[in-house]
């Protein structure tokens, strides 16, 4: 697991980056919660996410957004954030140019970066979008949803309420040719205290069932 820096727009991007082993192997890049509230790569959610995508054969990035860590520049409330993720993909893609697909993977505030860069970029085939607080920004970008994936929520979730998430689900469902699938883990709030496992079994699964590699015994 590499420590990498890449150029950003508003400077030096500190990263963790790990190569896939076959040369065409999809990208997938993870992108963390709020960085005003703590949030970095480091987080726990992002740093198990990233190696549910490691282990299933991906070269997988995840950095810190503008002002955090070891990354030049300030917070941009999302504008520059997402400049950031755009530029970590191409960095990604620079490094693997016979990777035709890319998944987008985010936590909270990293969810709705995420989202809006699925929006940008078509080689995104795939995402997972953890807690994306619904409630707090707007999604109304996402029309139509380019892309399937996963939404996970939790049920205790104080921050963002199940039922706003819910809504996004609904309209992101009325797309035709693309499939949302919506899962809750029980008993979790919105950073998945004591959750963590139950969570990445969710996306595990999801990314498995997405593979292709799930036998018949689900």
């Amino acid at each position: 697991m590499p420590e990498v820096i890449f150029n950003g727009p508003a400077g030096r991007i500190e990263g963790r980056y790990h190569p896939a082993k076959v040369r065409s192997a999809p990208i997938g890049i993870v992108l963390h919660p709020h960085p005003q509230f703590g949030g970095t790569m480091n987080n726990q959610i992002v740093y198990n996410c990233y190696y549910q995508f490691v282990n299933r054969g991906f070269s997988v990035l995840r950095f810190n957004f503008r002002g955090v860590g070891r990354s030049q520049g300030a917070f941009d409330h999302g504008v520059g954030e997402l400049s950031d993720a755009a530029a970590a993909l191409d960095y990604a893609q620079a490094i693997n140019p016979e990777a035709r697909t890319c998944w987008i993977a985010g936590f909270s505030f990293g969810a709705w970066i995420g989202m809006q860069l699925l929006m940008r970029r078509p080689e995104v085939e795939g995402f997972i979008s953890i807690a994306p607080p619904a409630n707090l920004y707007d999604f109304s970008f996402l029309a139509p949803c380019p892309s399937s994936g996963l939404i996970v929520h939790g049920d205790k979730d104080a921050v963002v309420p199940l039922t706003s998430v819910q809504g996004l689900v609904e309209k992101l469902k009325t797309q035709k040719g693309i499939v949302i699938e919506q899962q809750v883990v029980p008993g979790a709030n919105h950073f998945f205290e004591n959750a963590i496992d139950p969570l990445m079994e969710v996306v595990g699964n999801y990314l498995d069932k997405r593979l292709g590699k799930q036998d018949a015994a689900e």
